[in-house]
């Protein structure tokens, strides 16, 4: 069963850039694993891939294609996920109207029901660029 997810037009734009720039064929999608965990509740890992995994379903927002895992579209009931880019941060935010603040005084994400997904964390497993000489 699909989670009643809301994405935002910058969440959706971030995703759709993802699968675009990764060179994968038509019919590719973005790839959302979420888990529990972290102080905001929240903790995830993506990627563009060409297909579905079995067990995964496909949720389709203005034609691009999420890819989600069980236990992501468990997690994902009743979450907004938003994109945030300011000085201080970017990338991908989960805000859920049924997480309560967090208690504790580790540094992250400032709301409650916040998580913050580096846009650094985004991979395809290429190698990292080569220190550039000064």
């Amino acid at each position: 069963m699909l989670p009643h997810v809301t994405v935002t037009p910058a969440a959706e734009k971030f995703m759709r850039r993802i699968v675009r720039f990764s060179g994968l064929p038509a019919g590719a999608g973005f790839r959302l694993l979420v888990s529990p965990g972290g102080c905001s509740g929240y903790q995830a890992e993506f990627s563009a891939e060409a297909a579905l995994k079995e067990g995964e379903e496909a949720l389709e927002v203005g034609g691009l294609l999420l890819f989600l895992p069980a236990e992501s579209r468990l997690l994902l009931d009743g979450v907004t996920i938003d994109f945030v880019d300011t000085p201080t941060q970017s990338g991908l935010t989960f805000v859920s109207r049924n997480q309560a603040p967090c208690a504790c005084s580790s540094t992250g994400a400032s709301e409650p029901g916040v998580a913050r997904i580096d846009v650094g964390a985004i991979g395809r497993g290429r190698p990292p660029l080569p220190p550039q000489a000064s």
